[in-house]
């Protein structure tokens, strides 16, 4: 029998989950059914949660290896979770409708993503379902889009001009790209738990759609960049203080809306390593 409750959000994805304490250690039966949740709805959301740092981290922990962020600083009590400060950082290029480090082989299965600190107004979130955008589209278009590839690259959201302003930076910077350099992924993926097809290709790291030439390919790729932001596909949260997301990074793209600056905005995510897109 379900111990949460879940308020389901739109037809294409996101639901309120009630009846957990994230703070604390999770039984078998609670993991199995956020697990259960999560590839029903795609994205997750949990009111009122009173979550330290390392305790997002163990929460995230339950369901796969982490992943620590080459770039983001870390927590210093928990390096597996990123700090997104606008203090610190520029986050504008988190204005775009984007999969989370696409540019590694096997990209991360969720992300956790908990309020720290928020603006008065704005700064809300939005995700998108890659499932509802390749539902969506002509049986031709699916027949030419499967089998195709599309080269994915690190450097397109992490621009040297921006992220290596400092001989420290620069070094990461570079390190990162040795060990990052652009691959490729099927530009529809497969998920590897529910067997649905999505749309895998992202405004934050895909550069081109490797088989067609490079005009075709460009204008195919807009096509779709801007199919996947058809509000019917995506819902639109807005945080409060205490506020946990938990999406399904294989079946979602997200969109942080720039629109509070000067404000400071703090988030905190733990990211769950994945496997190899097919």
């Amino acid at each position: 029998m379900m111990s949460l409750t879940l308020t389901r959000l739109s037809p294409a994805l996101g639901a309120i989950v009630e009846g957990v304490d994230l703070a604390q250690p999770l039984t078998d039966s609670q993991q199995q059914e956020i697990h259960q949740a999560l590839l029903q709805h795609q994205v997750l959301f949990f009111r009122e949660q009173d979550i330290s740092p390392r305790q997002q981290r163990d929460f995230a922990a339950r369901f796969g290896d982490l992943h620590t962020h080459p770039i983001y600083p870390q927590h210093p009590d928990a390096p597996q979770v990123m700090i997104l400060d606008t203090d610190a950082f520029d986050l504008k290029d988190n204005a775009i409708w984007h999969t989370d480090v696409t540019f590694i082989e096997t990209p991360p299965a969720a992300a956790v993503l908990a309020a720290r600190q928020l603006p008065e107004f704005g700064g809300d979130t939005l995700w998108a379902s890659s499932f509802a955008a390749w539902d969506a589209l002509s049986d031709r278009l699916k027949a030419l889009l499967d089998g195709l590839t599309a080269t994915h690259d690190f450097t397109k959201t992490f621009p040297l001009k921006r992220f290596g302003l400092t001989p420290a930076d620069r070094e990461k910077w570079e390190q990162t790209r040795r060990d990052n350099p652009p691959l490729s992924h099927p530009v529809v993926r497969t998920h590897p738990e529910s067997g649905r097809k999505g749309l895998f290709v992202n405004g934050g790291f895909t550069t081109e759609i490797n088989e067609l030439p490079e005009e075709e390919g460009a204008a195919l790729l807009a096509f779709l960049l801007a199919h996947q932001a058809r509000p019917e596909f995506s819902i639109r949260w807005r945080w409060q203080a205490g506020d946990v997301a938990f999406w399904d990074n294989r079946s979602t793209s997200h969109y942080a809306v720039d629109d509070y600056r000067p404000t400071r905005r703090i988030m905190h995510r733990a990211t769950i390593l994945g496997d190899k897109p097919f």
